[in-house]
């Protein structure tokens, strides 16, 4: 029993002694003064080595932090509601809440983790929690679904992290409006001819891009300044991915290639433009329904070309796009899919003032739905006119007027509806 309590007294001694072994050292050099055991030089010398010390040891410190001390969490929501003037059988693929018997919607439920775990890599999450699914037999609950849509590290080759390397799962640099996150778009939804080639925007693969310095600080003063730009995919890149579309599993041994070149520059009285042009090039496996056909296994070319052209808005602003290229689409009597051609784009116009952007735009589409089962031809003409009010940094309201005629892509015969409708869009930022 003594041998407790032994330890403990010697324990407390011994901790006492450390205390006092501190406070001697921190007022040591300050006792030898006084005594005039040092000279004041000797004293200021002391001191300035205990300061150069204690920095020295704040920064190890900093440079020490953590990664999930840099992670920053943000994200949006989409909330909406479509009114059908006339043609109930309205089907948009973009949108499950326009057509007949609808209701309100959570468009998008995003959550995004970002921040960097190394000067040299950083890291990208996003996950959307607004999905559906078919309803299948009895199961009538088929909204608001988790569901993967970034996933990616950015690797810099450079210390100025001006070549970097993006590996995962990440947006395919073709065209602007496919690069601009829907937080920053102005129209509720991406145009056919566009988005077309690359639904969901996403992919699994590895893309290459240069941004000099100076460009990058322009791409996020663009985002900062309200004017809609499409965010940092470099001003050339080169990717290789799967092509098989977002989500969705590779079907063969081909992997699509993408160039990407776009350069934002501001002109004499400093408005900002800015061009590109984009190109792939790769082979895509199309799933057919019963008693469809389709050669070489399923594997069809898939091909584009496209150009764009961004007048930031300030205050007037007009953005367009246009794409060519040959993919698979189903023949005329619907009984295979074979390769044909396809071209499509839009215009758009817009006026900033102040938190009000009104848009009008208008866009075309003919060509094969390669993410559809027997990638249906797709005829779309549509314009919408609308305007975007910014309450503040946090909420903002979008109501728009389409007149729309499009293919309905998801139920066979695959029918074309004309119609009108009146849209609504809440949107909260956090």
């Amino acid at each position: 029993m003594r041998r407790p309590w032994f330890a403990t007294i010697v324990c407390i001694i011994g901790f006492g002694l450390i205390i006092q072994a501190e406070i001697a050292q921190g007022g040591i050099e300050d006792t030898l003064y006084e005594k005039g055991v040092i000279t004041k030089e000797e004293w200021l010398k002391t001191k300035a080595d205990q300061e150069r010390q204690e920095a020295i040891i704040q920064s190890e410190r900093a440079t020490t932090e953590k990664w999930y001390e840099k992670i920053s969490i943000r994200g949006y929501t989409q909330f909406r509601y479509n009114y059908m003037i006339d043609d109930k059988k309205m089907v948009d693929e973009y949108d499950s809440s326009v057509g007949n018997n609808k209701g309100f919607l959570v468009r998008r439920a995003r959550i995004i983790i970002s921040g960097d775990l190394h000067e040299r890599v950083s890291l990208y999450f996003q996950t959307d929690f607004a999905q559906g699914t078919g309803a299948t037999g009895t199961t009538l609950n088929n909204q608001n679904f988790a569901q993967l849509r970034d996933l990616y590290a950015d690797v810099f080759l450079t210390k100025d992290k001006e070549w970097r390397i993006r590996a995962g799962i990440s947006k395919v640099p073709f065209g602007f409006e496919v690069l601009q996150s829907s937080q920053q778009r102005l129209a509720l939804d991406r145009t056919d001819a566009i988005n077309s080639a690359a639904p969901n925007e996403r992919d699994t693969g590895l893309f290459l891009y240069y941004t000099p310095t100076e460009t990058r600080k322009l791409f996020r003063s663009l985002i900062d300044k309200g004017l809609k730009g499409s965010g940092d995919y470099g001003i050339l890149g080169v990717g290789v991915y799967n092509g098989q579309t977002l989500n969705v599993s590779e079907a063969n041994d081909n992997k699509h290639v993408v160039l990407h070149s776009t350069y934002p520059f501001e002109l004499p009285y400093g408005q900002i433009v800015q061009v590109g042009v984009d190109a792939y090039r790769g082979l895509i496996n199309v799933p057919v329904s019963a008693g469809v056909t389709i050669p070489d296994g399923g594997n069809i070319l898939d091909e584009r070309i496209g150009t764009h052209f961004v007048l930031y808005p300030q205050p007037f602003g007009f953005q367009a796009e246009w794409n060519w290229g040959r993919g698979p689409e189903l023949n005329p009597a619907g009984t295979a899919v074979q390769e044909g051609y396809l071209q499509g784009g839009y215009v758009q116009a817009m006026y900033k003032w102040d938190n009000v952007i009104p848009y009008v735009r208008w866009q075309e589409y003919n060509g094969g739905k390669k993410n559809r089962i027997n990638s249906p031809f797709n005829v779309v003409r549509e314009t919408e006119l609308g305007v975007e009010y910014q309450f503040n940094r946090a909420l903002e309201l979008t109501v728009a007027y389409s007149w729309m005629k499009r293919t309905d892509t998801i139920n066979a015969p695959y029918a074309i509806h004309d119609g009108q409708l009146i849209r609504f869009q809440l949107q909260w930022n956090y």
